[in-house]
């Protein structure tokens, strides 16, 4: 079976189950054990593009291969502002030609063919947004995974910012807010049980006249 046939007929869904099936039953006949996830990771990104056939009244080029997450996200732009969105199909990419349409050049030049990919980038002025694992690994920065995630990162700085910040720039309601201090109930108890205890008879009186007459 073709996979690019596949595709056309069936869908992404059931292409990747194909590859992943396809792949697994190589491994299977070897003896070796692997899981599916692997797999579909990379079927995943082989699956990632798509070949634009009406741009609507999106941004996105005729002919161009872009990304699914982004086409999704013009679509979803278009369609805000009452326009018609666009429309194309899923392609299948190879291994190979998936790494090198990635966003980023620093991961696609990693890869394969990095004069070519540095060339291109340098012509075309593009700039790296490092919103990948493997590009931030390369230049040594923190992975954007983890306690690496942008709003992890985002809620510990406003944390410590609120921390640091001086009593004089806090708003007015917080700089005269109360103290919140416990109810006048929980005072009057406590009296209450000192009481308590002052009216307890334990028996003094009698130990202490024993003792007298012995």
């Amino acid at each position: 079976v073709n996979p690019h046939d596949l595709l056309h007929l069936k869908g992404p869904n059931d292409t990747l189950r194909y590859i992943v099936d396809q792949v697994q039953d190589v491994y299977r006949s070897q003896g070796v054990d692997i899981n599916d996830k692997h797999i579909e990771v990379i079927s995943r990104q082989m699956l990632r593009k798509v070949s634009v056939t009406d741009p609507g009244d999106t941004d996105v080029l005729p002919g161009a291969l872009v990304d699914r997450f982004e086409f999704a996200k013009a679509n979803e732009a278009a369609v805000a502002l009452g326009g018609e969105p666009a429309s194309g199909v899923p392609v299948l990419l190879g291994i190979t030609k998936a790494s090198l349409a990635t966003e980023s050049f620093l991961s696609a030049a990693s890869f394969q063919e990095t004069t070519r990919v540095l060339t291109d980038a340098a012509i075309a002025g593009k700039e790296d947004e490092l919103l990948g694992l493997k590009e931030n690994v390369i230049i040594g920065k923190l992975i954007p995974a983890g306690t690496g995630l942008a709003t992890r990162k985002e809620i510990a700085a406003k944390k410590a910012a609120r921390l640091l910040t001086p009593l004089e720039e806090l708003p007015a309601e917080m700089q005269h807010a109360p103290i919140d201090l416990p109810p006048d109930d929980s005072l009057d108890e406590s009296d209450e049980d000192d009481e308590v205890v002052d009216d307890l008879d334990l028996g003094d009186d009698e130990l202490n006249e024993e003792e007298d007459e012995e």
